[in-house]
């Protein structure tokens, strides 16, 4: 039997304008678009109907794992209470970033990662989750059994995403030492002595292992078709690098350098749509803003939270940053591109309905109203 609903009287954002109109959803499929209000279906009242949001990067789902130190929470549980999160937020398809190398910041085991891997492909596989979830792997190339770590999830068929990372001090995302002290040495406790320690260990793996494991997982990706992303890219030799390794996604480039070579190489740059929010990096590094104004910068990622990707569009337009249609497509079309996703992320006919309802209130962040994926309410 046919599914169908009408969407009428809504700000329909299209990939490059933003119109008056009415949608028409069949089988979980855009059918139409017409203008103007139709005389059936809801009456959304000119609330604005864009695509569900994408998002590559989220950390988020650390968060319910381990809500409090030493506090570990049920994996199925803790899933779907980021997935009702995330839903909620506006994100229809979401990439869970799980840790592969740890490196002593976290309480985390390689084991705990695996398990949540797997609890991620089971809930996908049996329809439990709200939003469509798959796996960003987040290497950190620069401790030994990174590798190995990595090769345990190759049965994992929700793995569509590998970034290569090295977070050792004095490079990429902490090349201010300041920065690393406060960021690392307030999270872990550590005397001026203890961290020194620290410092110095992370900085001898990296110099060890570093070069070779971003070829060795590199290979692997390439081998297996998951797409790569760089981390923190700083200099125009980073930035050469990630080419050499056939990287297409600049993630966090932390220079208006990196940021702009990876652009003109071909790689969609990425940043943190919390960096939107608050005017700025929390690392002290380059703005989201400023990238945008230099024109090298294709998505937002929500990173740490959910909600963050739809503030950001809204702000961007409401500041006269980017038009509505061009920021929408920041967190919907562009991260849809770069993840091979050709079904979703743009209103248009034929494409998988994942839609969003927001309601507008001057004064007020945006309010996610709805949400649909492939024409089936999930928020």
């Amino acid at each position: 039997m046919t599914q169908e609903q009408i969407y009428s009287n809504a700000r329909i954002v299209l990939a490059d304008d933003v119109v008056h109109g009415t949608l028409v959803v069949r089988d979980g499929r855009i059918a139409d678009i017409g203008a103007g209000k139709a005389r059936a279906g809801e009456d959304w009242n000119g609330d604005i109907l864009m695509p569900g949001c994408i998002e590559l990067h989220t950390d988020h789902l650390e968060t319910h794992l381990q809500p409090r130190p030493k506090v570990r929470w049920n994996l199925d549980a803790a899933l779907q209470a980021h997935d009702g999160q995330v839903a909620t937020s506006g994100i229809t398809t979401v990439f869970d970033a799980l840790r592969v190398g740890l490196e002593g910041d976290t309480e985390f085991g390689a084991a705990d990662m695996s398990a949540m891997a797997g609890t991620i492909a089971d809930a996908a596989g049996a329809d439990r989750l709200r939003a469509e979830h798959f796996i960003h792997l987040r290497c950190e190339v620069s401790v030994g059994d990174v590798v190995d770590h990595f090769d345990t999830f190759r049965d994992n068929g929700r793995v569509r995403l590998a970034s290569l990372m090295d977070h050792a001090p004095g490079q990429r995302q902490f090349v201010s030492l300041d920065a690393y002290r406060i960021y690392y040495q307030g999270k872990k406790k550590l005397s001026d002595a203890e961290f020194a320690a620290y410092s110095a260990r992370r900085i001898a793996e990296s110099e060890a292992n570093s070069a070779r494991n971003r070829k060795l997982i590199a290979k692997r990706c390439q081998a297996a078709g998951i797409a790569m992303a760089s981390h923190d890219d700083a200099t125009a030799a980073h930035v050469k690098e990630s080419i050499d390794l056939g990287i297409a996604l600049a993630e966090f480039p932390t220079t208006v350098e990196a940021a702009v070579l990876s652009r003109k190489a071909g790689l969609k740059v990425l940043m943190g749509a919390p960096n939107v929010v608050r005017g700025g990096s929390h690392s002290g590094n380059v703005s989201a803003i400023k990238l945008l104004r230099a024109g090298a910068l294709d998505i937002l990622s929500s990173d740490y939270v959910p909600f963050s990707l739809v503030q950001a569009v809204f702000l961007l337009a409401d500041q006269a940053e980017a038009p509505l249609a061009e920021a929408v497509r920041l967190v919907t079309a562009n991260p849809a591109e770069a993840a091979g996703l050709d079904d979703r992320g743009r209103i248009e006919i034929g494409r998988r309905a994942d839609l969003i309802r927001i309601r507008r209130k001057d004064g007020l962040p945006p309010q996610v109203a709805g949400v649909w994926r492939e024409g089936r309410r999930v928020a």
